[in-house]
């Protein structure tokens, strides 16, 4: 689409977006024409007035309702000459207070060097009857920090920054953006939100900072412990991190080296002594410490023995007409007396059981209890499982709203203010990261009980860190396998199955009259022919749901059957274009009324409601994380947003500027259905490579099926995962920080993580 550039006077601004500063304005042309030409103009301009001149580039976009725009890429602007735009500028309520008479007396009075004067001289203003010196004063500054504005604008465009992301450092930086920039760019990586290490690298480069600058090499250190800590890694060893370092500063490693030294000591970093060394950003290093020190400290907590237990397990039994295997029975007798207690297995070994049974010898003690789990998802089937309110961690650690610059979590919750419950169980520990279980282990108070619950051979979470496999691996926390599947259990080919994989055995692929399906496709058309069937027609009708209630679970973002490929597909059969459904082309994906979609970063500000029967909020908050799923309900082509309704009936609304934050979810990556459970699961399987087709990456997406699984494609493919055990590297330091721990007395190691990060 072809760019074009115009010049002109703002004739009218139609709408203006305060938050982000998207606009719609009518732009009155500069040209030869005797009658004037009117342009519209759509797009991301914060600080422009009535009266100011724009000089554009944009390109020619069509409306459906509003027919020919022209989007704007960037603009420059330059305040008006004539004594009747100044007029007009004055009177537009650029500045408080300023209204069409008080603009008319002042121009009468200075004529041209109006703006000059406000500028340079402000306090004449007063010289006008009905202008004190203190609104005089307070005229000046507000039109200082509107040219402030503009020129920081202005000049952060020069050096490719978008005009959003201008406006955003502004906010932070005031009168001081350019200054800052010009200073060390790199500061913006740090501080401002969404401004990444690339760009302030960009924006150094044009400024002609060096290569081997210490801000430069400082700001590359940050961005590849964030990126690895993205892939999981709280740690990198220090061969590791010079090498890609090198990599991509291009500068040698005996500088970057000198640069890490420093940043340890300047508490940036924290630098391990080992064979090699390892390097960790700050949080991550006290966040581990943090969460093994709590956890020692824990397992040392014994309760008092109560000598009639097993008399009260015995009570349960024959109150719910069950039967505890041995292995149950111990776990629940052993897990009334710790202070700390971990309770892993796969599906149909009695996790649920055991856990029901504890929550009720609790209660006949009088004690508070609190459940959670990490999802939404996850903590509603934690309460049709046990018949009690469960909520997501976030929620029952109490989300505080931040500043947009904050780049951490803040909690209601703490050390100094901690969950009021005499025990704590969480579910699908296995999706917990370091980062979340350092917050949930500050808010438990001293002399709470906290039972962890999981999969130890579920993926690991998203985040970084492996919480559940390194604190079984430590050998340090006191815990229980299960291992028996039960008899109603093994009814179901998807848990009989599911073990097997997990056991290295082939599963069983040729019985089709149960919950587990194999379909076989050799190519890709043939497949995804099949399965866009199974997910429209014949699924809904053998299961009588809905299609949404059937989830494409895939190893691979990018593929010919990878998410993106499926979202597209799926979405034009499940919720195909129409008039009635309003739409938002975003980056290649389009978001349309009633498309399924999925949070693909942790957004703590963003607000949410509940909506009561009545239409009235009867519950709201803040938070929406990496994970959830909901639906779009609304999208308000005049406003620049969306409406999303979350599990739970949260709604939270989308500027457009935010829809990087989303994806489309008729089909998501296997690591992204962690902790999630769908009636129905269809897997297509026929490559990839070895890295990521892996045993527990089949297991942990058969175990997402409720109902039914089906897998789709490729024999060889599957019984290829089955044999590949390998498990995906990641550095992380808890199960040695909690053997650590152990070693010494709690006691005498006297740190608040807090304090540190």
């Amino acid at each position: 689409m072809d760019e074009i550039k115009i010049s002109g006077v703002i004739d009218n601004i139609i709408y203006a977006n305060a938050d982000n500063g998207y606009t719609v304005l009518n732009l009155l042309v500069d040209d030869d024409e005797e009658e004037d030409t009117i342009v519209c103009c759509v797009g991301y301009m914060p600080d422009i007035n009535l009266g100011e001149s724009l000089r554009v580039l944009g390109r020619v976009v069509k409306h459906p309702s509003y027919g020919s725009q022209l989007e704007i890429i960037s603009y420059q602007k330059s305040l008006p000459e004539t004594e009747k735009a100044i007029e007009r500028y004055l009177a537009s309520g650029i500045i408080k207070g300023v209204r069409k008479g008080i603009a008319k007396k002042i121009v009468a009075k200075f004529g041209k060097d109006t703006l000059f004067i406000i500028d340079t001289e402000p306090q004449r203003l007063a010289e006008i009857k009905g202008i004190t010196i203190n609104k005089a004063t307070e005229i000046g500054a507000v039109f200082r920090e509107q040219n402030e504005l503009t020129r920081a604008v202005m000049f952060l465009q020069e050096y490719g920054v978008s005009i959003s992301h201008a406006a955003k450092i502004f906010k932070k930086y005031k009168d001081k953006t350019i200054s800052t920039v010009q200073k060390n760019p790199y500061t913006l990586a740090d501080e401002v939100w969404g401004i990444g290490f690339k760009t302030a690298d960009n924006i150094a480069q044009r400024l002609g900072i060096a290569a081997d600058s210490p801000h430069r090499i400082r700001s590359g250190v940050k961005y590849i412990l964030d990126s690895a800590s993205a892939n999981g890694h709280t740690y990198l060893p220090e061969d590791i991190i010079l090498k890609e370092c090198c990599d991509l500063l291009e500068t040698d490693a005996e500088n970057i080296a000198k640069n890490l030294m420093q940043m340890h000591i300047e508490s940036v970093i924290w630098i391990e002594n080992g064979e090699p060394r390892k390097i960790y950003l700050n949080f991550f290093y006290y966040a581990e410490s943090y969460i093994a020190k709590r956890l020692v400290e824990m397992a040392a907590h014994k309760a008092n023995t109560n000598p009639f237990i097993e008399a009260e397990i015995r009570n349960i039994e024959l109150s719910e007409n069950i039967k505890f295997a041995d292995g149950q029975f111990d776990a629940i007798k052993t897990a009334m007396s710790e202070g700390v207690f971990v309770i892993t297995g796969g599906p149909g070994t009695g996790k649920t059981t055991i856990i029901n049974a504890i929550i009720d010898l609790l209660e006949q003690e009088g004690m508070q209890i609190e459940l959670a789990a990490p999802t939404g998802k996850a903590s509603k089937r934690m309460s049709e499982a046990t018949g009690r309110e469960a909520r997501t961690i976030h929620r029952l650690l109490g989300t505080n709203f931040l500043n947009e610059d904050r780049q951490r979590q803040s909690f209601a919750h703490d050390e100094e203010d901690p969950i009021d419950a005499d025990c704590i169980i969480i579910d699908e520990v296995s999706m917990v990261d370091v980062p979340l279980m350092y917050y949930l282990i500050k808010a438990v108070a001293a002399g709470t009980k906290l039972i962890l619950v999981g999969d130890a051979d579920q993926l690991p979470s998203v985040g970084a860190g492996n919480v559940l496999h390194d604190i079984l691996g430590s050998g340090i926390v006191p815990c229980v396998k299960l291992t028996e599947i039960f008899r109603q259990a093994q009814q179901s080919a998807i848990i009989t199955n599911a073990h097997k994989i997990n056991n290295g055995i082939y599963p069983d692929m040729t019985d089709n009259k149960s919950d587990f399906f194999y379909m076989q496709r050799y190519n890709s058309d043939a497949l995804l022919t099949t399965l866009v069937g199974l997910v429209s027609e014949r699924l809904p009708k053998y299961l009588g749901c809905d299609p949404l209630d059937i989830k494409v679970l895939t190893p691979m973002r990018k593929s010919p059957i990878g998410m993106y490929e499926l979202n597209r597909l799926l979405q034009n059969v499940l919720n195909p274009p129409s008039v009635t459904k309003t739409e938002k082309e975003f980056r290649g994906t389009v978001f349309r009324l009633g498309d399924r979609v999925m949070q693909i970063k942790n957004n703590y500000d963003m607000p949410w409601y509940i909506l009561g029967a009545n239409g009235r909020t009867v519950e709201d908050g803040a938070g929406v994380f990496n994970g959830d799923e909901g639906v779009i309900t609304f999208i308000d082509t005049n406003n620049k947003s969306l409406e999303v309704t979350f599990d739970e009936n949260k709604l939270a609304s989308y500027d457009f500027t935010q829809l990087d934050e989303l994806e489309l979810a008729y089909a998501v990556t296997i690591h992204k259905s962690q902790g999630s459970e769908y009636k129905a699961v269809i897997m297509p399987l026929l490559n990839g490579p070895e890295m990521l087709m892996t045993r527990n990456l089949l297991y942990t997406g058969i175990t997402r099926a409720k109902e039914l699984a089906v897998i789709l494609g490729s024999k060889e493919t599957v019984f290829r995962m089955v044999d590949n055990n390998r498990q995906v590297m990641r550095y992380t330091g808890l199960a040695s920080r909690l053997r650590e721990f152990d070693r010494i007395q709690p006691e005498s190691v006297n740190f608040k993580a807090a304090d540190r990060i």
